[in-house]
């Protein structure tokens, strides 16, 4: 009997024995997410991450610096059970408000450099997420003043946030790197 495709295991939920069955359900959504979002900036250039087209509020590069802040900073509400801190997470501010809010977004920075960023911070959560188990994942955060989502919900948002600005990136993309268009034969 021959086996499937690897690209097929990405069509099913199939929780990893590391995990409790539902936190391994979540961890297999957020790393499909993050699988897609992965495929849609491959061979961008510095150029391409960072130009903002016209009727844009973003870039590319902003997108996925918000991405990785957007974690990040659940991982102080959930696995920390602690607030933002203006001085102590400074730098997280920028990516995530992505200079709304007076923090202006750390610019720049190369493909390697964005998703290097990205994998550490899933790195985190997948090693803390590891070392929960299910009625963790039901119950309630408990930072004051935001203690009545579940740690369910705080960790669908994070993968909820990056597949609303991953089509974002695919808009963005059409309009910063289209792809070629095959020659018309004669």
């Amino acid at each position: 009997m021959t086996s499937a495709p690897e690209w097929q295991r990405w069509y099913r939920i199939e929780p990893q024995a590391r995990y409790t069955p539902q936190i391994g359900a979540l961890v297999e959504m957020l790393n499909y997410a993050r699988m897609t979002t992965l495929a849609d900036v491959q061979g961008l250039t510095a150029e391409q991450l960072w130009a903002t087209p016209p009727g844009f509020g973003n870039s590319i590069g902003a997108l996925l610096t918000h991405m990785a802040a957007v974690e990040r900073t659940y991982h102080l509400f959930s696995l920390e059970g602690r607030d933002l801190d203006l001085e102590r997470d400074a730098a997280l501010l920028g990516g995530l408000s992505m200079g709304r809010e007076g923090t202006p977004p750390p610019t720049g920075q190369s493909l390697e450099t964005l998703l290097a960023e990205l994998q550490e911070s899933r790195a985190v959560t997948l090693a803390a997420l590891a070392e929960r188990d299910d009625a963790w994942l039901a119950s309630r955060l408990t930072l004051p003043g935001f203690d009545f989502p579940n740690h369910h919900w705080a960790w669908f948002h994070v993968m909820e946030d990056e597949v609303n600005h991953r089509g974002q990136i695919r808009l963005i993309r059409k309009l910063v790197a289209p792809a070629p268009q095959p020659e018309a034969s004669a």
